[in-house]
């Protein structure tokens, strides 16, 4: 049985304007001490999809299962008991910790609300203080005295309090300096073999993506179009999209970028408000046909774990549209 289940989960939201549906039909799974890596453009449904998962927003249909357990539309009070097993790592690492609580008290506080004594939390906070390797004197220390790296540690020892068994990383990097995300990540990577910590990650960097995920899901505009492993996905993408996100990354090393494909979206990302029909992508995919403006495609198996929402993948037809190289090669 898969850690975490999302069946056709689904969120919207009222507006003058009409109903955006953020998150549309998305399902997947992630089992015991995976991370999985979920990246799309700006406004794809991302973070919301994250909350949804930790019942931050309510959705509007679907399931999410944690290890056996529906919690969709557990009440609040059987909610708090099962909290403790997913946790999430904010995108800001100062707007998420309260600026008025030292350290010690806001990694604590997951602590003290499960019931935790004085004694306890002191030991394990003192314990996660040294395992996200802060400084010894941290505790008795305020949020905007430290640098952004530091202050996404505490909230990775926040994370971490409970022991949970998965925790949702929205962007956790994303604030950061290069040489800093590259700590990060390392950390994140050593606390997962340290606890077995499962990981979604959800980022728009292609490059700490690759470096961390197991498997990739590629999201666009509220659906998934395409997972699957993410060593097969960056060898070979099946989705137009994909390869287009592929494409946009940059290769520090010039040599490999001179051999990569120049495949450039046209058009910007269509408002949620007002989808097209059909495929929704395929007023900017360099593949459509009449087919695609008409009926949309469902997310269909194409190989092993590969799943592609797409009637015409490049899997199908690899001579469409070249390759390219691998982000991190």
């Amino acid at each position: 049985m898969p850690l975490l289940s999302v069946l056709s989960l689904c969120v919207q939201y009222q507006t003058a304007q009409g109903t955006v549906r953020a998150v549309d039909d998305v399902s997947f799974e992630l089992e015991d001490g995976e991370t999985v890596g979920l990246v799309g453009e700006s406004g794809c449904g991302k973070s919301t999809l994250g909350k949804a998962i930790m019942r931050l927003v309510p959705s509007s249909d679907g399931r999410v299962v944690l290890d056996g357990q529906d919690i969709t539309s557990m009440p609040n009070a059987q909610l708090k008991s099962v909290r403790k097993n997913m946790q999430m790592i904010f995108q800001d690492p100062y707007g998420s910790l309260n600026p008025r609580h030292d350290v010690g008290t806001i990694i604590g506080q997951p602590l003290s609300v499960a019931g935790w004594s004085r004694r306890d939390i002191r030991d394990r906070v003192t314990e996660l203080i040294r395992q996200v390797g802060l400084p010894a004197d941290a505790e008795r220390r305020y949020p905007h005295e430290f640098s952004g790296g530091q202050r996404q540690r505490v909230g990775i020892a926040r994370a971490l309090a409970l022991q949970p068994k998965v925790i949702i990383c929205d962007e956790p990097v994303s604030a950061l300096d290069v040489s800093v995300r590259a700590q990060v990540i390392n950390l994140l990577q050593d606390l997962q073999q340290q606890t077995g910590v499962s990981f979604l990650f959800i980022s728009n960097d292609l490059s700490v993506v690759e470096h961390i995920s197991d498997r990739l899901i590629v999201m666009y505009l509220g659906r998934i179009v395409e997972s699957g492993s993410g060593e097969e996905i960056w060898r070979q993408p099946a989705h137009p999209y994909t390869l287009a996100l592929l494409a946009a990354a940059p290769i520090a090393d010039p040599r490999l970028a001179r051999g990569r494909a120049k495949q450039v979206l046209q058009g910007e990302l269509p408002s949620p408000l007002n989808p097209p029909q059909g495929c929704s992508f395929h007023e900017r995919c360099p593949m459509a046909r009449e087919r695609c403006g008409k009926e949309r495609p469902l997310l269909r198996k194409v190989s092993g774990g590969r799943m592609v929402a797409c009637h015409y993948d490049l899997l199908e037809q690899p001579a469409e549209l070249p390759r390219v190289v691998s982000v991190a090669s």
